[in-house]
């Protein structure tokens, strides 16, 4: 597509799209991701009194079959995106699903082959991509999350590029290609796949961007991979665990901290992790998704694993200058989790930080509602 991108081309607002607020939430981020009005509307229609995960992913099939055959190559992309967000990871569809949207979406926004490298890592490969201005201004490396696939951020890629900057964007283990290709799972020693990115396109100079989890990942390669330069947070993410247990009820989140201390019986505590999930959606993806991403067999291990991601004992090896993003109504990061993460960096060069609000239809996760905002906030702090 030969267009330039801008902030402008993403909506704002958040909308009231499903009764379940994860569900809710993530309508609205493939939402935010298209700006395409008609697919907000399709979306209204969907999600009744008696909805389960299969229910929804039928609809998002169906929408996105609809869309393919109206030669709606995004919409279908992020239907077919949706649909197999929510299936579990030894679904037979999950494959195709994923196949169609990354093809789908890497034709719409005119994304080749020659911009599309796998980088050698272990016992498998890195999927990155590379989008360039003729005379880049600096190089982005951009660090994807928890569930995404670096594919869903193309439009924020271009808009990165048409702003001037050269971007390399990457999944990394428990991420997208890396997890469904190689079964490679989440590290959180995130220098190591940084180090092979930089070194495979020679980069000595970079700003590190990570979304979501990545905000968490980010400050961990910063501390030890000196090539990075400047450190953005969008968001802040200092404990994945606080925001795994955050989701759970409160005599349940306490027997969590208590074995993890190894003061409970981690059998049973099992077992009450597993009957929760039967009885949320939120959870019960949560969860699902957790034990995929860090490649462990059940809901306590994911919590365990989940301790690994805390940048507190990192944080003062950080000397780069830092810009932290945080919104104010965020629904996986306590609010408690930005002064925390002030704190913790005692070494930086420069530190900045910017809380969203609702008022910006800004205060959700990674400003889902005005990523137009946050973007500009980012290409500010940058200029």
């Amino acid at each position: 597509m030969n267009k330039k991108w801008t902030t402008k081309d993403f909506p704002v607002g958040i909308y009231q799209l499903n009764k379940d607020q994860s569900v809710n939430f993530q309508m609205n981020r493939f939402f935010n991701w298209s700006n395409d009005q008609v697919m907000l509307d399709q979306m209204k229609t969907i999600g009744g009194t008696d909805q389960t995960y299969t229910t929804l992913i039928a609809d998002f099939e169906k929408l996105g079959q609809t869309a393919l055959n109206e030669n709606e190559k995004l919409r279908a992309a992020l239907y077919f995106r949706a649909a197999e967000f929510y299936l579990p990871e030894d679904d037979k569809n999950k494959k195709k699903l994923r196949e169609q949207f990354i093809s789908l979406n890497n034709e719409f926004y005119g994304i080749s082959d020659k911009q599309h490298f796998l980088i050698p890592y272990q016992n498998g490969k890195l999927s990155a991509y590379r989008v360039a201005p003729e005379k880049p201004r600096g190089t982005i490396l951009f660090i994807n999350g928890f569930d995404g696939y670096i594919e869903e951020l193309t439009r924020m890629m271009l808009v990165y590029r048409d702003a001037g900057y050269e971007v390399i964007y990457f999944d990394g283990p428990g991420q997208g290609y890396v997890l469904e290709n190689h079964q490679i799972p989440m590290t959180s020693q995130w220098e190591k796949p940084v180090k092979a990115v930089l070194d495979y396109f020679k980069v000595n100079d970079a700003i590190a961007i990570g979304m979501s989890l990545g905000g968490n990942l980010v400050l961990r390669a910063a501390a030890f991979e000196k090539r990075i330069k400047k450190v953005v947070c969008f968001d802040i993410l200092p404990s994945l665990f606080k925001c795994v247990t955050r989701q759970l009820p409160a005599p349940l989140k306490k027997e969590v901290e208590e074995a993890i201390a190894g003061h409970r019986d981690k059998l049973a505590l099992n077992q009450k992790l597993t009957t929760l999930m039967d009885q949320s959606l939120m959870v019960q993806w949560a969860f699902q998704q957790g034990m995929h991403v860090m490649g462990v067999k059940s809901p306590y291990a994911f919590v365990e694993c989940s301790s690994r991601y805390d940048s507190s004992s990192i944080s003062k090896l950080v000397d780069q200058d830092v810009l932290l993003l945080s919104g104010q109504a965020d629904h996986y990061v306590p609010t408690d989790q930005l002064p925390l993460q002030i704190s913790t960096l005692t070494n930086v060069r420069s530190l900045t930080a910017r809380l969203f609000t609702a008022k910006e239809s800004a205060a959700n996760h990674c400003q889902l509602g005005n990523i137009g905002l946050a973007v500009s906030t980012i290409l500010k702090w940058l200029d």
